[in-house]
């Protein structure tokens, strides 16, 4: 038997075994291929390809929106991120745990996307790149913190807020009417300024020790400067540098220094002070005053009866000052102790032509006790330590009255350790020497009653 094959043309034959039934019929099988058309495949696939498309565009739907969402919170974070690597953020909004959540957010999303795209995908794997990049400069900027960055900042921005809060005291802040110069109608000391440095002493850091300011006698008209330094490590100064201006003196220019003759007329302590043209202060290791002249360099010594010396009644804060010499508008003064006085302040007015004792006052105060004197319009002041950037004038004593008390005025200082401390009328200015610093101030005083 021959049937038709797809391969002939137009017909292909090929024989068949077989064989007749009953009624003389042919009968054979046939093993054909499976050649016809898979409609039904055809359209199952067309089904499944519609429920697909489908589905992907409800996906993709789907993933735009996160992906929309997660761009805008990726875009918030990266600005928010340059802000702080700029310092554009304040410090009270610098908090990175819930900076820390929204980037673990943002990875999960992105991992969401690299799922459902179920392949390669360059925009989700740069998106994912730039999540990892924020959560590392997070981390970089939060690590940074264990060093100090942000204390740093925290404090500078504190220290902002304090420099504008006085900035606007000061500016409600009226000081109280003026004293005129040498004038003793007033209250006695209100208040004091903040330290304003003139600079280190000329020879270095090292020498800690040491006396410096303006003629004190009252009306005197000497612009020039003086700084006396006591040796490194040691109790006495050999001389008495002078500048004819401020500005010398800043300049470290045109300095004269003065030697007064003779190595027992050498200054033992920072208790010097000019008056009237004259240095005086305590002669090296006795009980002597020495008054040396800055214009003829002649010297004069005089005892001062029963002053402890050699650094037995010094102050606090300061060696070989048992005799400290001041000045006021009532003239010229000694403040020191006795053995007679267990080392309680005396206070002694003083001739400043002979150097002899017109009066004498005993307080109740000890003198180790405090860092520091000087003396105002008749009045002792006394200073005392708060820590070591701070001082406080504690204690007063009227020589008017003989009245004493104590009283609350702070005093801020640059370096640990008062080491001389000098009233002067001329400009109501306190003049500190401060560890090698010298450091000035203006006094303010209570109007009178």
């Amino acid at each position: 038997m021959r049937s038709p094959s797809w391969g002939d043309s137009p017909w292909y034959t090929s024989t068949f075994s077989g064989s007749l039934d009953n009624n003389g019929i042919c009968q054979c099988a046939v093993r054909l291929p499976d050649s016809t058309f898979p409609a039904n495949h055809l359209e199952a696939l067309q089904e499944a390809n519609h429920n697909l498309s489908v589905s992907f565009q409800e996906q993709l739907s789907k993933v735009r929106g996160e992906w929309a969402s997660g761009l805008e919170q990726l875009d918030n974070l990266t600005r928010r991120v340059r802000v702080i690597e700029m310092g554009g953020l304040s410090l009270m909004e610098l908090n990175f745990e819930p900076m820390k959540v929204e980037i673990k957010e943002m990875e999960s999303i992105v991992q969401e996307l690299k799922t459902s795209f179920r392949g390669s995908s360059a925009v989700v794997e740069t998106l994912f790149e730039e999540v990892q990049n924020i959560s590392t400069m997070a981390n970089q900027l939060e690590s940074y913190d264990k060093n100090n960055v942000l204390v740093v900042r925290r404090d500078m921005a504190s220290l902002r807020r304090r420099l504008e809060d006085c900035q606007q005291v000061e500016k409600s802040f009226s000081p109280p009417p003026r004293i005129d110069f040498g004038s003793c109608q007033h209250g006695g000391i209100e208040n004091i300024s903040k330290p304003f440095v003139v600079q280190l002493n000329w020879r270095g850091f090292n020498f800690k020790a040491g006396g410096w300011g303006r003629d004190s006698f009252y009306g005197s008209t000497e612009q020039k400067y003086w700084v006396s330094i006591l040796e490194q490590g040691s109790s006495y100064f050999t001389s008495v540098r002078l500048y004819p201006s401020y500005d010398d003196l800043v300049l470290y220019r045109n300095p004269v220094d003065k030697t007064p003759a003779g190595s027992s007329n050498r200054g033992y302590g920072s208790g010097m002070i000019v008056f009237n043209d004259i240095l005086y202060y305590n002669c090296q290791a006795s009980q002597y005053l020495c008054k040396f002249n800055l214009s003829s360099n002649a010297i004069e010594r005089q005892l001062l009866p029963n002053a402890a010396y050699n650094n037995r009644f010094s102050y606090a804060s300061s060696l070989y000052q048992d005799i400290d010499l001041a000045a006021d508008e009532y003239g010229f003064w000694a403040i020191y102790s006795t053995e007679k006085d267990e080392g309680k302040i005396v206070l002694s007015k003083l001739n400043a032509t002979s150097l002899a004792v017109e009066k004498t006052w005993l307080t109740s105060q000890y003198k180790l006790g405090v860092t520091n004197a000087f003396m105002v319009c008749g009045v002792l002041y006394a200073t005392r330590t708060l820590n070591t950037r701070a001082e406080e004038i504690f204690y007063m004593f009227d020589t008017a009255t003989g009245n004493e008390g104590h009283m609350k005025v702070p005093l801020d200082k640059m370096m640990e350790n008062v080491q001389s401390l000098s009233y002067n009328p001329n400009d109501h200015k306190l003049y500190m020497y401060n560890d090698g610093y010298m450091v000035n101030y203006d006094l303010f005083f209570k109007q009178p009653k």
